[in-house]
């Protein structure tokens, strides 16, 4: 909007110095050329009259005053008898004949010729002064004049230019005020539309009211506020009753189970007893659902992100995770940078991350393959990858592997939120998360984490640890 309010005041100046400038320059140039045109016409005459009497009475003619007039001002002069033939010519040799030539014809009618030929010998155009060489109405000869017309249109392209460096002075200056007035008038839009982006990226607090703004862009602020609020009293009611419902769901479901437990150890029939386990595994998998629930809940109002040394977190996790890793015969191999590697991440998720995308990359992969882990640097961001020799997924499945409820198998076990809760702490430290093919089999879970100031030390480590038994 600021660059079409600009662009508006630059065409209404433009169309405003075109107006003005156009006829201006204009009248400035028919001025000129009608002024050389009346000096020439007067000067013309003046040497007509010098010369009538000489052509009259067949006198010697003096061509001093025609050459005088030509050394001063650079014009040629002709003068002609009765018959066309020169008998003064300031620029060639005298006794030639004109009579041919249209303005010495008009002149020897008695009647002025002026205009303006283009001459290709002089490159340039000239102005023609033909007037008869008379009296008592009797035609004795003719006198013409023709002056280049060079200085006149430098001094009128100079006139020209000058007209264009005020017009462009005047648009650099209209540009800088315009671009002050469109932004001034552009602030309140231009703060309702980082509210709305604030809005669409999770951040519902109300934007404070704009003394300046017009009464439709404050009745358009008022809504957003309004709606920003309604919009986040239902988030944090539907938080608040996942919360609430996961955390009271916990006890019955545990009470439940261990009803469950009593019942099976106290019946000797084994189609009770494997009925009993079916439905403790149920409820099992109920009490995970449920604490998935709540961390998803946490998860969506996280705290704000700090530093985190990426790499330690890392190394310790997977030393943590060796142990599943060593009852699954994979191995674990970690490969970190020579420095320290810092990102800002919210307190907390990195655990959580790699507890997730490390138990997936357990189960996946078959027995006595190898999960690659690497930290590797990047200039804005840093890249946390996990690698597996698994199935992988096809495209489809990996676009719907980080939605909530998704499961490869839905016969298996899991909640399908593991995933959603990993994209979900990503996105809240400002990074992202992507799954890619492994070549030639397998998937790998690919997270970039924003890149954080922190001193780096360490020594180069490439730390393969191996859990196989």
């Amino acid at each position: 909007m600021t660059r079409r309010l600009l662009f508006s005041y630059l065409t209404v100046t433009v169309v405003v110095l075109v107006l003005l400038e156009l006829p201006l320059g204009v009248f400035f140039q028919q001025r000129e050329l009608d002024r050389l045109t009346v000096d020439a016409e007067r000067d013309a005459t003046v040497l007509a009259t010098i010369y009538e009497d000489a052509l009259e009475r067949d006198l010697p003619i003096d061509p001093k005053p025609a050459t005088d007039y030509a050394a001063r001002t650079g014009a040629r002069i002709v003068v002609v008898d009765k018959n066309g033939i020169s008998v003064v010519d300031t620029s060639m040799d005298a006794d030639r004949d004109f009579s041919t030539r249209p303005e010495i014809a008009v002149a020897l009618t008695g009647e002025r010729s002026t205009g303006t030929r283009r001459s290709d010998t002089l490159d340039t155009d000239l102005l023609y002064i033909a007037v008869p060489v008379a009296s008592g109405g009797t035609v004795h000869g003719a006198l013409r004049s023709t002056l280049d017309t060079h200085e006149v249109n430098e001094r009128i392209w100079k006139f020209w230019l000058g007209l264009g460096g005020v017009a462009v002075v005047i648009l650099t200056v209209m540009a800088g005020i315009g671009w002050v007035i469109a932004r001034s008038v552009t602030r309140p839009i231009r703060k309702l539309q980082f509210a709305a982006d604030r809005f669409s990226g999770g951040d519902l607090t109300p934007t404070e009211g704009d003394a300046g703004a017009t009464p439709e862009v404050a009745a358009l602020e008022a809504a957003l506020n309004a709606m920003a609020r309604r919009l986040d009293d239902l988030i944090q009611r539907q938080r608040s009753f996942v919360a609430d419902a996961s955390h009271q769901l916990r006890t019955p479901l545990t009470a439940l189970r261990l009803r469950l437990e009593n019942l099976q150890s106290d019946t000797d029939n084994l189609e009770r007893v494997a009925e009993l386990d079916d439905a403790i595994d149920e409820t099992t998998r109920l009490a995970d659902l449920v604490d998935d629930l709540l961390r998803l809940a946490g998860a969506e109002k996280p705290q704000p992100p700090v530093t985190t040394k990426l790499s330690e977190l890392t190394r310790d996790r997977v030393d943590t995770w060796s142990a599943m890793a060593d009852q699954a015969d994979v191995t674990l191999r970690l490969q970190l940078p020579a420095d320290d590697v810092f990102v800002s991440a919210v307190p907390g998720s990195i655990e959580q991350i790699l507890d997730n995308l490390l138990d997936n990359a357990i189960k996946a992969a078959p027995t006595g393959t190898t999960i690659d882990v690497r930290v590797d640097r990047g200039d804005t961001f840093h890249e946390l990858s996990i690698a597996d020799q698994g199935p992988g997924l096809d495209p489809d499945g990996r676009r719907s592997a980080l939605e909530r409820f998704w499961r490869a198998d839905p016969t298996g076990s899991g909640t399908g939120l593991g995933l959603a809760i990993v994209r979900t702490l990503i996105e809240a430290s400002g990074g992202m998360i992507e799954l890619r093919d492994n070549a030639p089999t397998g998937l790998v879970a690919v997270v970039e984490l924003p890149a954080a100031t922190a001193p780096s030390s360490g020594s180069a480590r490439s730390l393969p640890i191996s859990t196989t038994s």
